[in-house]
């Protein structure tokens, strides 16, 4: 399906029906990659509709030249939801680049959003990443994009890889990237944080946004959830 949403052209897929979830994979891919992630545990009891959107610029999703911002991509997401998914709240799930939107569209937009899932975020406070270190190796498998990305190389990821993740990566549109890529940084004012529910996931030998800024995140939240919890009326009783 698509949907022209100002300049751009948005392409997703859908399955289900019930309460919206909106599901952002990261970059360099397509919906493909996320649908194959967690559509299977996203579609138990088949309570939910699942929405795979490809991001702009990525699969078959336009990012004309007046997206110059990755505010302008934001816009975009929101114009997208607003015309999708209606006057539902929704619950959002970003993988890597599409938790980093994710974040900003619920930043915005809190009212809109049921609950936020944010699985190895790009983060704007990204720091400590860790060397690529495979746990399993293997020189003769795949090519340089699996052997410099994955840290399980076997067949069975090759197959996923080569399914899901190499046909992706040939439909990005690498000026576009470069363009928006130059001004990546959500200019989202600070408001009050987000007081829905919130699942943080993040990979120990993640080499590419790492796991210490997720960690930061997540001990902020819980000392922010033990400030209130203290301040609150009876607290000592």
């Amino acid at each position: 399906m698509e949907l022209e949403v100002g300049d751009a052209t948005v392409h997703w897929v859908e399955h289900g029906r019930g309460s919206p979830v909106l599901v952002l994979h990261g970059a360099g891919v397509d919906h493909r990659e996320a649908e194959a992630c967690f559509d299977p545990a996203l579609a138990g009891g088949d309570v939910h509709r699942r929405i795979y959107p490809d991001l702009p610029g990525m699969g078959r999703s336009t990012a004309p030249p007046s997206l110059t911002s990755a505010d302008d991509v934001l816009d975009i997401l929101k114009g997208f939801v607003d015309e999708v998914v209606g006057t539902d709240d929704v619950l959002l799930v970003g993988h890597s680049a599409g938790a980093y939107y994710a974040q900003g569209y619920t930043a915005r937009h809190p009212d809109r959003v049921a609950g936020l899932a944010l699985i190895c975020p790009l983060l704007a406070g990204t720091h400590d990443v860790p060397a690529h270190a495979p746990v399993t190796a293997r020189d003769d498998l795949g090519d340089a994009g699996l052997r410099d990305y994955f840290v399980l190389q076997t067949p069975e990821m090759l197959a996923r890889y080569e399914q899901y993740v190499s046909p992706a990566a040939e439909l990005v549109d690498t000026a576009a990237m470069e363009r928006i890529g130059q001004r990546w940084e959500l200019t989202t004012p600070p408001g009050k944080p987000y007081a829905g529910p919130v699942l943080l996931i993040a990979g120990r030998r993640d080499s590419t946004v790492g796991w210490a800024a997720t960690a930061d995140l997540f001990l902020a939240a819980l000392l922010g959830d033990w400030l209130r919890r203290a301040a609150a009326p009876g607290s000592n009783a």
